[in-house]
């Protein structure tokens, strides 16, 4: 062979060595970031080729599949009472993709998780259609209906959360005003994309897509004087709910020339604890803060979650309480001012961690995971996340918040039948120079007559039309946290 024609034979051979060699990085190297990159319409197509598996509640599902009527996407989502349960769900679209336990649960639901791999392999050779496995919630279908309900009847804007105290299953978890996923769960764009852009906050500034109940943290009020009370017995500052406190009347806050007031003419001289929750003292409650300090305080706070996200498994915001905070201003965070912070979530886990003598469960809403057929893929076990009071003290804080139902700003919240109902209520101040209409608080818990405790809820609504003189957390949220435990009590019967 001469010369140029070695050469020639030589370049050729490189190029098929190089074209081997992108083939294999190609089909080896870069095949899993190809098969998902999002720009990979196939991908899409893929997802929605099989109908999705369902999100149950009390062992009916409450999504599906249809089949869509254009397009190259064969299967859309639908849900059955879409707003109730949005808050919950979360949104699955073709054009918008999806949120929530739709969104942490895809590779379950669309049927292409590892743990599906032996499922899918049989449906492969015995030739069943492909479909999603089932996410099985800890929801109650009453209780969520219960608290959805009182909401919407309410107007306005609000959230309720509740939790089975000795588990941490969340019971019930609804955000008003709420949104239909099933509206834009499609990829029309003169359908679904015209209802995604009026659902944005842009567009309605009611925002129904906001989560309120996981991702909305508002000033708690006197709800966070539980929180107040236990640091205060946890710390042997008090040892007993009906020992007189050392609160002066009036009380100026230390360092400043500032009275902190109370909300009307109430009996708050050296009142004790018990009595200092019943009326909602800010004196006793602001002082006891005060005393304590703000690393007493804050760590008291953290025991209950406060500072930290949690994660159900749908993200909730961390809610606050703050560090490096003088005398004054701890004072007015102890009542629940100043920079404190929570969301209806956090507050339903301080009313629990009372509620089961001192232990805080971590909250969760996903029960177990399936495979299509209905065989178990995973479980979620109970787990304890801290212990902010011990039982002792615990019990002493019961007390209080059921003498604040039976004879004290909560009454509304009363089931009767043998059920105790311990609860606080809050009316917190909203807007520059409280200027904008409160914001109506109430946690609860419920105890049965075996003194066990099926439910502990908490409820908060923002009503801006309502008249500012008629808004309190024992007026308008206590009724609707009434509903919801006598919704779960019932099942339990």
């Amino acid at each position: 062979m001469n010369k140029p024609l070695r050469r020639i034979a030589i370049f050729c051979g490189l190029l098929v060595l190089a074209l081997l060699i992108r083939d294999n990085w190609l089909q080896y190297v870069k095949s899993d970031s190809l098969r998902t990159d999002k720009s990979n319409r196939r991908v899409a197509i893929e997802r929605y080729a099989n109908p999705r598996g369902d999100i149950i509640v009390d062992g009916d599902p409450i999504t599906g599949s249809v089949e869509s009527k254009s397009g190259d996407f064969k299967y859309k989502r639908t849900y059955k009472n879409g707003p109730m349960w949005a808050p919950v769900t979360g949104y699955s679209s073709q054009a918008f993709d999806s949120s929530q336990l739709e969104k942490i649960n895809d590779g379950i639901l669309t049927g292409n998780d590892d743990r599906l791999f032996f499922r899918n392999t049989l449906d492969m050779i015995t030739g069943k259609q492909k479909q999603g496995g089932n996410v099985v919630t800890t929801l109650n279908a009453a209780a969520q209906k219960a608290a959805y309900e009182g909401l919407k009847s309410q107007g306005g804007k609000g959230a309720v959360v509740a939790l089975d105290p000795s588990t941490g299953k969340i019971l019930a978890l609804a955000s008003y005003p709420s949104y239909d996923p099933s509206s834009f769960a499609g990829n029309s764009t003169d359908v679904d994309s015209k209802n995604w852009t009026k659902l944005q906050k842009k567009n309605n500034p009611a925002d129904p897509m906001l989560n309120r109940a996981l991702r909305e943290t508002y000033p708690p009020g006197s709800t966070f004087k539980v929180v107040t009370a236990a640091a205060a017995l946890e710390n042997g500052l008090y040892k007993s709910a009906d020992e007189n406190t050392d609160s002066p009347l009036p009380y100026i806050m230390k360092g400043t020339t500032t009275e902190l007031k109370n909300e009307g003419n109430l009996p708050c001289k050296n009142a004790n604890m018990r009595e200092a929750l019943r009326v909602s003292c800010n004196t006793v409650f602001g002082k006891i803060g005060a005393d304590l300090g703000n690393d007493k305080m804050l760590a008291e706070a953290q025991k209950f979650g406060f500072d930290s996200e949690q994660f159900t498994p749908v993200r909730a915001n961390a809610s606050v309480f703050s560090k490096d905070m003088n005398s004054s201003q701890t004072a007015l965070s102890s009542i629940g001012q100043y920079n404190t912070a929570a969301t209806p979530l956090q507050m339903a886990m301080v009313a629990s961690a009372v509620a089961n003598d001192g232990k805080l469960m971590k909250p969760y809403m996903v029960d177990e995971l399936q495979s299509s057929n209905v065989d178990p893929v995973a479980k979620t076990e109970p787990k304890e996340l801290s212990r902010p009071l011990s039982p002792t003290n615990a019990q002493i804080l019961q007390s209080m918040m059921e003498t604040v139902v039976k004879s004290g700003t909560g009454q509304k919240a009363q089931i009767g039948g043998g059920v105790v109902v311990g609860g606080k209520t809050g009316t917190a101040q909203h807007g520059v120079a409280n200027s904008a209409n409160p914001y109506a608080w109430f946690i609860s818990y419920a105890k049965l007559s075996d003194g066990s405790s099926p439910v502990a809820v908490a409820v908060v609504v923002e009503d801006e039309n309502a008249n500012r003189d008629d808004i309190s957390g024992g007026g308008l949220a206590a009724p609707i946290a009434k509903n919801v435990m006598e919704a779960v009590i019932k099942t339990k019967k």
